[in-house]
């Protein structure tokens, strides 16, 4: 039986929708000005969506903060049936406690199998990544993963941590990691790297460290990670670093 795609791209709209009857779900609010108030309604909503398998959610440049990503937390914590997530939250006013937040909620859909995650431009913070990682850890059938983790001021801890995570995603096959301008430096590259060493299954792998500091001893240590990863057949690598790699 093919499922009905649902698509929405006013708040209210989907407010006033069946919410049992989805099972594949769009909502398109990207750029709605619906801030922290608007999204309190759409968390109390998703709740009710049982039977929901597979949803994409944009909501990037919304101004949601901390009172916003509880709401949606709370609410995707009960779509406990999705195999399938994209979720767009980039350019948003999040921080340590907001990903905490949705971080709790995705370590109760264990049935993923595939999830995309934006967070691009939010003050995260070492603390959150690492928070997220310890949430994606549990998602144990995850196959495809991509985070957009670009300017979230990670650091040079933030990376060993999201890594720990990452090295429990063992049914891993296809990772995108989109890591710019973060301040990650040699150990955090390379303690990923050897994170990622564990990830066995992975066939495609792309890392983007644009614009951060891990200079060669960092490559050197991602590169001897990733020589554990055999049954990689694609790797897309951007190194473009503040610093020349060069001895």
């Amino acid at each position: 039986m093919i499922q009905q795609i649902k698509y929405y791209e006013e708040l209210q709209e989907f407010l006033n929708s069946s919410f049992q009857s989805h099972e594949v779900l769009h909502i398109n609010l990207s750029n709605h000005q619906i801030y922290n108030e608007g999204v309190s309604g759409l968390g109390i909503a998703l709740a009710n969506c049982n039977n929901l398998s597979n949803l994409t959610l944009d909501l990037h440049q919304n101004k949601i903060s901390d009172t916003g990503t509880s709401e949606i937390g709370s609410g995707l914590g009960k779509c406990t049936n999705l195999s399938n997530l994209t979720l767009d939250l980039s350019y948003n006013l999040l921080d340590e406690t907001c990903i905490s937040q949705l971080s709790s909620a995705l370590a109760n859909l264990t049935n993923l199998s595939n999830l995309t995650f934006n967070i691009r431009q939010n003050y995260i913070g070492a603390i959150g990544i690492s928070g997220l990682g310890l949430a994606i850890a549990n998602c144990i059938n995850l196959s495809n993963l991509s985070l957009n983790l670009s300017l979230t001021y990670i650091g040079e801890k933030g990376a060993p941590g999201l890594g720990l995570g990452l090295a429990n995603c063992t049914n891993l096959s296809n990772l995108t990691l989109g890591l710019r301008q973060n301040k990650i430096g040699a150990i955090g590259a390379s303690e990923l790297g050897s994170a990622l060493a564990n990830c066995s299954n992975l066939s495609n792998l792309a890392l983007d460290f644009y614009f951060n500091q891990i200079g060669d001893k960092g490559v050197s240590g991602l590169g001897s990670g990733l020589g554990n990863c055999t049954k990689l057949s694609n790797l897309k690598l951007n190194l473009q670093q503040k610093q020349f790699i060069c001895n």
